[in-house]
């Protein structure tokens, strides 16, 4: 049971390298699909910004889609938004009663995709001014972040971590790759629950309220820039001027992985201006998402439970940063991308 409420607790934090800012000038419009907004539509200062999670193909009880179905009905979007693109749903060892075997653990991703326009033309934006341990101490001051080298990726070198290695190169080991370790710790009232549960606990590990990540930030070199497969994925067909990733390879738990992916395109609609897609992608452990009677059933944990929690249902989520659930943290995120680059 105090499994489960560790679950539950830290699912907000899943996302934490990827920051956010309070900025408010750029505001958020929803849509049905914001990469089909006509560029000649964009209102100024506005971020077209959908989530799809009214649509059919996502589990109507928590509004995300099954990483089996994501592969086969959106193939593209997953081939750009895992953590590589041959990435399956990982296979890990499981001891039980002493008996190890494999067991595939079974993922549903949360998907968004936004998109606006910047008053600048694309030779005016550096995006490696953006891929810097002090920018993303500006994002977001509540997440602490130290630079780690490739042999302290953990996928690189712990056996553990080995589905999440990338089949290509190693992390951290591209050009100009910025490799994370990030620690945030809770916030608002997340931090009281995760005192309560711990006093609940008789033996086994006390929940943590702090989470820690590691990410690859980079730049994408011109040269390595797919232009037909991303112009295909904005649905733009304007040259791509420019991509910024981020990859969350590592979490402690909760989620297997994160990844943002901000395009920069040639507006084909006003000279001078440029149109920047950005999508995430969280990788969720679908058994997190499974945990709904044990929590009810046990009154003071009725609110932690993790679906809610992840979707910013619960009480326990406040604020505008990570512990509000990802839904507003990601917009607060785009949001925050579309002030940077709009200074």
């Amino acid at each position: 049971m105090m499994s489960m409420v560790r679950t539950g607790l830290v699912l907000v934090a899943v996302a934490a390298p990827m920051g956010v800012s309070l900025a408010q000038d750029f505001r958020v419009e929803e849509v049905p699909s914001a990469t089909s907004v006509p560029i000649e539509r964009l209102k100024d200062r506005t971020i077209a910004f959908s989530d799809h999670r009214q649509d059919s193909v996502n589990d109507s009880g928590n509004g995300l889609m099954k990483f089996e179905d994501w592969a086969r009905a959106k193939a593209l979007e997953k081939r750009f938004l895992s953590p590589f693109p041959e990435y399956k749903e990982p296979t890990i060892q499981v001891t039980v009663h002493g008996l190890t075997k494999p067991y595939t653990e079974k993922l549903h991703v949360y998907v968004v995709e936004a998109r606006f326009q910047i008053d600048k033309p694309p030779g005016a934006l550096d995006l490696s001014r953006y891929a810097r341990l002090d920018m993303l101490e500006r994002v977001d001051p509540s997440i602490k972040h130290r630079t780690i080298t490739a042999d302290q990726a953990r996928p690189n070198v712990d056996p553990g971590s080995a589905h999440n290695r990338n089949p290509k190169r190693r992390w951290c080991e591209a050009p100009q790759a910025l490799c994370i370790e990030s620690r945030y710790h809770l916030e608002g009232k997340l931090p009281a629950g995760v005192r309560l549960a711990n006093k609940l606990e008789d033996d086994g590990k006390k929940i943590s309220e702090y989470m820690e990540f590691q990410s690859e930030l980079r730049v994408v070199p011109l040269e390595e820039i797919n232009q037909a497969g991303l112009m295909q994925l904005t649905e733009l067909n304007a040259p791509i001027t420019g991509v910024l990733e981020q990859t969350l390879f590592d979490v402690n738990q909760v989620m297997q992985f994160g990844k943002l992916l901000a395009v920069l395109q040639e507006s084909p609609a006003a000279k001078g201006k440029t149109v920047a897609t950005v999508l995430m992608a969280f990788g969720v452990e679908s058994d997190v998402l499974e945990r709904k009677r044990e929590f009810e059933n046990v009154p003071v944990l009725r609110n932690l439970i993790p679906v809610q929690v992840l979707m910013g249902k619960s009480s326990f989520n406040t604020g505008n940063s990570i512990s509000a659930g990802l839904p507003d943290y990601t917009r607060n995120r785009i949001r925050a991308i579309a002030e940077l680059l709009q200074k």
